[in-house]
């Protein structure tokens, strides 16, 4: 008896052991049981709100058909209406379609033709820059402003103070740019003389105008005995101290506008030539 005692003792024990392990492993199931109701409850309200937010799309989506086909109505009976025209109707707009067509044809050939006239002023201010090599770019300044050409010299390079008396210098730098305009026969081109504000009175010249046409006709004088421009291509132009570049209240902006400046003359007959043109082929 006292054997049999210990065995089941150890029964028991055993037994007891036993149940506990399976308490644990039920409650282990247990809470994942939970947890995935839980996930599943997050789940299911999740696909409500889904299934709400089709079904909101869905209206809006059926809205938008409603409205389309109301606006396709509305477009056929437009064009029944339309498809009603008479055939004077139907040839006032094929003339208003033709016009439309020209008018086009002729802005592109404007556009061409102000392509062209900017490549190639473009290329007169790049032959200029490269004549006049290393001349101080404040004294002699060749640039192109709304597509016209303009060449401005100081007139310390060109005419001795108060004076239209040229420089030693001024030939140099006049031959420079004779034999770039030389070379475009086509171009017709301007000498205005400018002058600073200060008051002046010398001999026959009464003022600063004065002084400014007397410059300007030097030039074109040079130019034409000197380096055989034609004097067709030339005109002189005095505007005295009326159109200044800068301010006058500096010695520095007073220097500014005492200048000599060629304007490139526009090719207007060109424009002419091809409005013209154009107007024929209208008819």
């Amino acid at each position: 008896m006292k054997n049999l005692l210990p065995f089941l003792f150890a029964i028991l024990l055993f037994s007891s052991c036993g149940t506990n392990k399976q308490l644990q492993i039920d409650a282990i199931n247990l809470a994942r049981l939970d947890s995935m109701y839980k996930i599943s409850q997050q789940n299911l309200t999740i696909c409500k709100d889904s299934s709400r937010a089709l079904n909101s799309r869905l209206s809006l989506l059926n809205e938008q058909l409603s409205q389309q086909k109301a606006n396709n109505n509305v477009f056929v009976s437009q064009l029944k209406d339309l498809s009603v025209i008479t055939n004077s109707q139907a040839e006032s707009i094929k003339k208003s379609l033709d016009n439309l067509s020209s008018k086009d044809n002729y802005i592109q050939g404007l556009q061409s033709a102000m392509s062209r006239k900017d490549s190639l002023n473009m290329n007169l201010v790049m032959n200029l820059k490269g004549a006049i090599g290393n001349l101080d770019d404040k004294d002699i300044n060749v640039k192109v402003d709304k597509g016209v050409v303009y060449i401005d010299i100081s007139d310390k390079l060109l005419f001795k103070s108060g004076s239209f008396d040229i420089t030693d210098q001024a030939k140099l730098v006049l031959g420079k740019v004779a034999k770039v305009l030389l070379n475009q026969k086509e171009i017709e081109f301007l000498v205005e003389g400018h002058t600073d504000n200060e008051a002046f009175h010398q001999g026959l010249l009464l003022d600063n105008w004065d002084l400014s046409v007397k410059r300007a006709t030097t030039i074109v004088r040079i130019l034409q005995k000197e380096y055989g421009i034609p004097p067709q291509r030339m005109a002189a132009s005095g505007r005295g101290e009326f159109l200044p570049v800068t301010s006058n209240d500096t010695p520095e902006g007073r220097a500014t506008n005492r200048r000599t400046r060629i304007v490139i003359l526009p090719q207007l007959d060109q424009f002419f030539k091809l409005l013209q043109s154009q107007g024929n082929q209208k008819h």
